[in-house]
């Protein structure tokens, strides 16, 4: 077996670390337990897991592609190394004075997030550039010179540099870089005209100050996980996935670890693009539930929708502007603590309230019988039917119901004087409400209306609720495709080679310059097709040009895409009626007589993607084989049912399951409510429609 013809796509999630390995024969999963103190243990023994099923050794891995949450929990939990900031002088504050918005406007004790570096490690030096890149203030070496000097005797591990219209003209950057570089040798440096190269100083410091924040620990990470890989014999090219949607070298996730932020989830997304594309799927709500967090993304033409700044640690849930912002392309989507081990208590006004704090995988759900005690959304799982305790895990992780009863009685039951199912029901419709809420707000914030949007739910815990989501939505259609519980790790094999370039070069329409905007789009595909390049070196590469609009003295900017020709010949006529287009679909309307105006510049490019196979809805075949019936609690009707369990490896396409009904498999579960039939489709995913809208 040739080697490229093996890749191993392998997420380090909360709670699991999923691995999926493809081969020529077929594809192998498993789920193993993430490994907190050394998260490459995880990651080896999932490895020879799916070797060991599909009986090759690992040497024979020509590929490794990798996403993780680390970076995000780094940040979360503050975890990250000993960081200096170094920014032009009377700006030492802009990342604790923000944007000076109230994301909550009549809260008086509001409480905004702390920034990642206090004050005494903040530091300035004296100079000045224009908003066009010209010197007003000359950087004075040697001040810098003894600033470095200063920092090196204070022990700092890692260095953001981000200095005011440095996006503009990088020199001041670069020259303090070099200064340490000689007087700091060994130091991490991260400078804010390379990590993020846009306007709003707050944004763009705060990208690189997380980017600095967390680079000794990635860069350690990464290379203890290469180094661990080579000597168990996979000793092949590592990537990593990163934010946007695709997929950079080593080197470069090593360099920029602020882009792998949301490295995991994006790989859910482009799963579900995948999946949609099979199925001829136009408008898609992408839901992604784990162990810690649920994720929720629409998913337009086959094609998840991106932006450019997202927030990490949001200490008001759903509230924009509660988090910490990061600058760097990114797939769209909300994240909320709602996953299988996201914990239950009861707060001061008797409401049951979960998450966003979770078991993860030490100590777990009371459930695993590792020693966790308070009740999580696991635990309500099972103790609802909806979970089988024997076969969890395809047997491998037998669950403890009693001490699952116990933990719901005793931390909610008790005190709402309710027994423990009830307590469970409790439970599992407030998280599954929380997860609603979140989709409604989602969508309307993009100025969408969810009905006649088809729902694909993957991950461990998301095909055990994604049915009762639906109910709650409006929705009519489910898909839960074959992989769905490691359905990340699958969407990192999906993924292109692809790396997206930003520029801030504010043009008003009115003044528009084609040759300042073909020399700059060309300077920025130079950029992105060098970093793609640099990971594969025959593939063909295309670009996608986009450029970030508003009328004057709007805040925000919508993004216009631009075809081809439209990017090689651009002109101010055609980018405002493609703004005024985009601007009147997602507003209902355009504004006459105002001005528009361009703030940035973005060239994404990306290695040529395997088309999708378009597929044939099956047609009805008869009833599945059931394996007899399990009690499940039904939540729309607040009644215990009897439900047919059906194995999933024995569903042959056209077969249909009538609810309720539980379907089982190693690695998810997936529950049909007496609202749904489910049909298999010729690819065996799990087609879940309402009774009165399926033709069985």
């Amino acid at each position: 077996m040739a080697a490229h013809s093996v890749r191993l796509g392998v997420d380090i999630g909360g709670t699991f670390t999923d691995a999926v390995l493809e081969t020529s024969s077929g594809r192998y999963s498993t789920k193993v337990l993430t490994t907190y103190a050394a998260p490459e243990n995880a990651i080896i023994e999932g490895m020879h897991k799916v070797c060991a099923m599909a009986g090759i050794n690992p040497n024979t891995i020509g590929q490794i592609i990798h996403g993780t949450t680390l970076a995000t929990n780094a940040l979360i939990e503050r975890r990250g190394a000993k960081t200096a900031l170094i920014t032009t002088r009377g700006f030492r504050d802009v990342i604790e004075m923000r944007t000076e918005s109230r994301f909550e406007q009549y809260d008086l004790n509001l409480t905004l997030p702390q920034p990642l570096l206090p004050r005494n490690r903040r530091y300035v030096v004296s100079e000045r550039l224009d908003a066009q890149g010209d010197t007003l203030i000359p950087l004075d070496l040697a001040e810098v010179e003894a600033l470095a000097d200063i920092l090196r005797d204070a022990g700092y591990e890692s260095v953001a540099v981000g200095l005011l219209h440095s996006y503009v003209n990088d020199a001041h950057e670069q020259q303090i870089a070099q200064v340490l570089a000689q007087r700091m040798p060994g130091v991490m440096v991260s400078l804010s005209s390379q990590v993020s190269p846009q306007m709003r100083e707050y944004e763009r410091f705060n990208t690189t100050i997380a980017n600095a924040y967390i680079k000794p620990l990635m860069k350690s990470y990464l290379s203890r996980l290469k180094d661990q890989l080579a000597a168990q014999g996979a000793d092949c090219p590592v990537y990593l996935m990163h934010s946007g949607g695709g997929i950079i070298d080593i080197d470069t996730a090593a360099e920029f670890p602020v882009r792998l932020v949301e490295s995991g989830p994006a790989g859910g997304a482009v799963f579900a693009a995948d999946i949609a594309a099979r199925h001829g799927l136009d408008k898609v709500l992408s839901f992604d539930m784990g162990g810690t967090t649920a994720k929720i993304c629409l998913i337009r033409n086959q094609t998840p929708k991106t932006a450019r700044v997202f927030e990490v640690a949001r200490s008001y849930r759903f509230k924009k502007g509660s988090g910490m912002p990061i600058s760097i392309p990114v797939i769209d989507m909300v994240e909320i603590g709602a996953g299988g081990g996201s914990l239950a208590h009861v707060d001061a006004m008797g409401q049951i309230r979960v998450g966003p704090e979770s078991a993860g995988s030490e100590p777990g759900p009371a459930c695993y019988g590792r020693g966790g005690a308070r009740p999580a959304v696991t635990d309500a799982d099972l103790a609802l039917g909806k979970l089988d305790a024997a076969s969890f895990a395809g047997g491998k992780m037998p669950l403890d119901a009693d001490a699952a009863l116990a933990a719901l009685g005793t931390h909610l039951g008790a005190p709402l004087n309710m027994k423990a199912t009830e307590a469970a029901w409790g439970l599992s419709e407030v998280v599954d409400e929380n997860m609603a809420n979140a989709a409604r707000v989602h969508a309307v914030e993009n100025g969408e209306d969810l009905a006649g949007y088809t729902m694909i739910a993957f991950g461990g815990a998301a095909p055990l609720h994604a049915a009762r989501l639906c109910e709650k939505l409006g929705i009519d259609r489910l898909l839960v495709p074959v992989g769905a519980g490691v359905g990340s790790a699958i969407g990192f094999l999906r993924a292109p080679f692809s790396f997206e370039s930003n520029r801030s070069a504010f043009m008003k329409i009115g003044s528009f310059d084609s040759a300042r905007v073909t020399a700059l789009f060309a300077e920025m595909e130079a950029e992105a097709r060098g970093f793609v390049r640099a990971c594969d070196a025959e593939s063909d590469i295309l670009t996608e040009h986009k450029v970030y609009m508003r009328y004057s003295g709007q805040g925000w900017e919508i993004p216009v895409m631009l075809t081809p020709e439209q990017a090689a010949g651009p002109d101010a006529a055609t980018l405002l009626r493609l703004f005024e287009a985009d601007y009147a679909r997602l507003f209902g309307r355009s504004v006459d007589g105002m001005e528009a105006e361009i703030t940035v510049w973005s060239v994404n490019a990306f290695t040529r993607p395997e088309p999708a196979t378009r597929l044939t809805p099956a047609q009805a075949s008869g009833p599945a084989p059931s394996l007899g019936t399990r009690a499940v609690f039904d939540p729309a009707s607040g009644q215990w049912a009897d439900a047919a369990i059906v194995e999933r490896d024995a569903l042959m396409p056209g077969m249909t399951i009538q609810g309720p009904a539980v379907i089982t498999e190693a690695e998810t579960t997936i529950i049909v409510p007496a609202s749904r039939v489910a049909k298999a489709q010729p690819d065996c995913s799990l087609d879940l429609c309402g009774k009165d809208t399926r033709d069985v």
